[in-house]
C-alpha cells in the first residue's frame, strides 16, 4: 500500500497577477488515454500528459500488465498496444496510489480478461466505495470481490461477459466509463442510461480510437467486440487547475491574465458561467485544430479584474462546477452582494455546441454591461459571504462520487505544488504571486 508524502508551504499575498501561463494536463483525460492506448492496436502517442502521481500509478499498473510504455519527455508518452487480449497477469497487486478514477476504470478494463487481478491503493483510496462499479459489472457476468464494499478489489477474469442495459442510479462518469470499457469486450450491446449528464471524456476518446457508439437523450449504446486503432492525442490543460488562476485574475488582474490551451469541455466549465453571471471580464478564445487528433474542445481564456456581484447559483450549474466550488466561494466572498448557493440536486442540460453562445456573450460584452441577477440581493453593510444550505451533499456531482470528502479535493489532485513555477507552469510576463516552501 502506497503512502502519500507531506509537503508544507508558506504563501505570501500579492497585489496583482498578470501574464501568460498554462497549467498541467487534464488528469481525467490522461488516465483514459493510457488505458485506451493499452488495448488499442499500434502505438498511441500522447502529448500534454499529466505526469503526476495518479497518472503515473495508472502507467505503472499497465506496465505491470505487460504494456510497453515509453516517456521520451515528462509530458509525452508512447503506449505500444497490442489489443485487449495482449494484457497478461501482473506478478502482484496493482497499486493505484490515490487514483480513484484509475481504480474504478481498471475494474471495467480487467473484468473481461483471462486472468485475475487485485487492485489496492493508499490509505485514502482503501476507504473509498467500489460497489457502485462492482454491482453492474456483476450484472454483466463479471466476478468482482470487494472488502465490505471497499478495496482491495479482486477481479476474477471472465472472458464471457455480456452486454447489458443499465440505468445509472446517480450520474457518474467513473461508473459509466468502467461499464463502457467492459462493454468493449462483451458479447452483444451495452446500453447505459444517465439520469443527468456527466463528464464525456471517455465517449469522446473512444471515438478518437475508432469506436462506434451512439449517444442520444442521455442514452449511450456500444456494440461489443470492436477493436481500437492507435492514434495521436493531445491532452489539454486541466480546467480545474486553471480555475484558481481564473478567480485570481477576476479579482486581481489589472492587465489581462491569459491561460492557454485550456480544455473547455462543456461538462466541466460551469465555473466560467458562474463568473460571467457575477460580471467577470472573461474572454474565451477557441483554438484551431492541431496535427494531432484532439477529441476535446480547447481554448485560451483571458480574464481581467473587475467588480463582481453576488448571485444565486443556478442549480443546473452545480454539477458542472462541482470541483471548482471551493475556489468559487473565494470569488463569492469578494463579491459586492451576497452570493447564495441552494444546491438541491436536479437534472441538468448540457449545451450541445462546444462553444456555448453564453461564453461568447460573456467574453465580448462591454465591461459596463449589467449582469445583475434577479435573485441577487444586497447584503448587510460590510458583509461579504457565501451561503450553503446545510443539507447539500456536494458529493452527488459529476464524477458524482459518494466517497469524495471535499468537492474537488479527493481524486482529482494534480501535480504536487512544489512543481509550481517550473517548466511550463512558469507564468510569462509579470505574474507577481509568490509561493515558497515553508521553512
Amino acid at each position: 500500500m502506497s503512502a502519500p508524502a507531506a509537503v508544507g508551504w508558506r504563501v505570501a499575498s500579492c497585489g496583482t497577477v498578470a501574464g501568460t501561463l498554462t497549467v498541467p494536463g487534464d488528469k481525467s483525460i490522461s488516465h483514459r488515454a493510457l488505458m485506451l492506448g493499452a488495448i488499442a492496436h499500434g502505438e498511441t502517442r500522447i502529448r500534454g500528459f499529466l505526469d503526476g502521481e495518479d497518472c503515473l500509478a495508472t502507467a505503472g499498473a499497465l506496465a505491470a500488465l505487460g504494456v510497453r510504455i515509453e516517456r521520451p519527455a515528462p509530458t509525452e508518452v508512447h503506449v505500444h498496444g497490442a489489443g485487449a487480449g495482449a494484457l497478461r497477469a501482473a506478478a502482484g497487486p496493482l497499486d493505484m496510489g490515490n487514483a480513484g478514477t484509475a481504480m474504478r476504470l481498471m475494474m471495467g478494463l480487467l473484468a473481461p480478461q483471462t486472468f485475475d487481478a487485485t487492485l489496492i491503493g493508499d490509505a485514502s483510496l482503501m476507504r473509498r466505495p467500489m460497489e457502485r462499479v462492482a454491482q453492474p459489472l456483476r450484472a454483466m457476468g463479471a466476478r468482482v470481490d470487494t472488502h465490505e464494499g471497499r478495496p482491495p478489489v479482486v477481479i476474477h477474469g471472465t472472458p464471457g461477459i455480456r452486454g447489458i442495459e443499465y440505468t445509472l442510479p446517480v450520474a457518474s462518469a467513473q461508473v459509466k466509463s468502467a461499464l463502457l470499457l467492459a462493454g468493449l469486450a462483451a458479447s452483444g450491446r451495452t446500453v447505459l442510461r444517465e439520469p443527468a449528464p456527466s463528464r464525456d471524456h471517455t465517449e469522446r476518446m473512444l471515438r478518437a480510437f475508432g469506436v462506434q457508439l451512439e449517444q442520444r437523450s442521455g442514452v449511450i449504446s456500444l456494440e461489443g467486440g470492436q477493436a481500437l486503432r492507435a492514434t495521436a492525442l493531445e491532452v489539454p490543460a486541466d480546467f480545474s487547475s486553471a480555475a484558481f488562476f481564473l478567480v485570481a485574475g477576476a479579482l486581481a488582474a489589472e492587465q489581462p491574465l491569459r491561460l492557454t490551451n485550456i480544455g473547455v469541455n462543456p461538462t466541466r466549465t460551469g465555473l466560467l458561467e458562474l463568473l460571467c453571471l457575477m460580471g467577470a471580464d472573461i474572454r474565451v478564445l477557441p483554438r484551431g485544430s492541431t496535427t494531432l487528433h484532439n477529441a476535446e474542445p480547447v481554448a485560451d481564456i483571458e480574464v481581467k479584474a473587475g467588480p463582481l456581484r453576488g448571485i444565486t447559483v443556478p442549480e443546473r450549474l452545480v454539477p458542472l462546477a462541482i470541483d471548482e466550488l471551493p475556489v468559487f466561494f473565494i470569488a463569492a466572498a469578494c463579491a459586492a452582494l451576497r452570493a447564495s448557493l441552494v444546491a438541491e440536486w436536479t437534472a441538468v442540460a448540457i449545451t450541445a455546441s462546444p462553444w456555448p453562445s453564453r461564453w461568447r456573450r460573456c467574453g465580448h460584452a462591454p465591461r459596463s454591461r449589467s449582469w445583475t441577477s434577479p435573485t441577487s440581493r444586497p447584503a448587510s453593510p460590510g458583509s461579504r459571504s457565501a451561503r450553503v444550505r446545510p443539507g447539500w451533499d456536494s458529493r452527488r456531482s459529476d464524477e458524482h462520487r459518494p466517497d469524495a470528502a471535499v468537492p474537488g479535493l479527493s481524486d482529482r489532485h494534480h501535480r504536487r505544488p512544489e512543481r509550481l513555477g517550473q517548466g511550463h507552469h512558469q507564468p510569462r510576463g509579470r505574474a507577481r504571486s509568490r509561493l515558497a516552501p515553508a521553512r
